[in-house]
């Protein structure tokens, strides 16, 4: 299959995974304003790309994008939103053990997208406060298709500059992600245990 003959649920997918697939700058003070924000987006998507055109095997782009989450996105709200309420209840150990499964799948996952968009981009053009975060606007340009407006949510709550969503299309990434996991939980009986082991072998 190649990029023009994709669904526009393949494209979602795919700009998923750039959310997916990204976490925090240096830590820096607890000022955050547009020009930060966007260049946390701007040097995320740049280490993406680089990735996507290194010609690597697609185990070690998986683990790259893994590497690249873990460096730019909120992985620990992320990965907290998408499990819900059994976040709360969970035992500490669990829900560390879920979390690293949590960033391995995620990498794999939208890793998997990345690879069928090589030469595509993203550009990001502004930056903006929206509640207590700050939203970084982006144009998708990809291969054969019109251009597609991508929205990134920055916040540096956790004390960091961090990615914590995305919204495609009318599609937010926390939101699918949350109603995904929330099945498989659902489909296990409530056992974070089953679900952290099935997130690691998934991919």
């Amino acid at each position: 299959m190649t990029p023009s003959t994709l669904m526009p649920s393949d494209r979602r997918g795919f700009l998923l995974a750039g959310a997916a697939a990204l976490t925090l700058a240096p830590l820096r003070g607890w000022a955050l304003d547009a020009d930060q924000a966007r260049a946390l987006i701007d040097t995320a998507l740049g280490e993406v790309y680089q990735v996507i055109n290194s010609g690597q095997p697609p185990a070690r782009m998986y683990r790259d994008f893994e590497s690249i989450f873990v460096r730019y996105a909120d992985v620990d709200v992320i990965a907290r939103s998408a499990l819900g309420p059994a976040a709360r209840q969970a035992d500490p150990g669990a829900l560390a053990a879920y979390t690293q499964a949590f960033q391995g799948y995620i990498g794999r996952k939208y890793g998997k997208r990345f690879r069928e968009f090589i030469g595509s981009r993203i550009e990001v053009t502004g930056a903006r406060p929206l509640k207590s975060f700050f939203a970084v606007t982006s144009v998708a340009h990809l291969n054969g298709r019109a251009p597609m407006e991508v929205e990134w949510h920055v916040s540096n709550k956790s004390g960091r500059d961090r990615f914590f969503n995305i919204i495609i299309e009318g599609v937010n990434m926390l939101a699918s992600e949350r109603a995904e996991i929330a099945a498989m939980l659902t489909s296990r009986r409530g056992d974070l245990a089953a679900l952290t082991a099935d997130l690691q072998a998934a991919g």
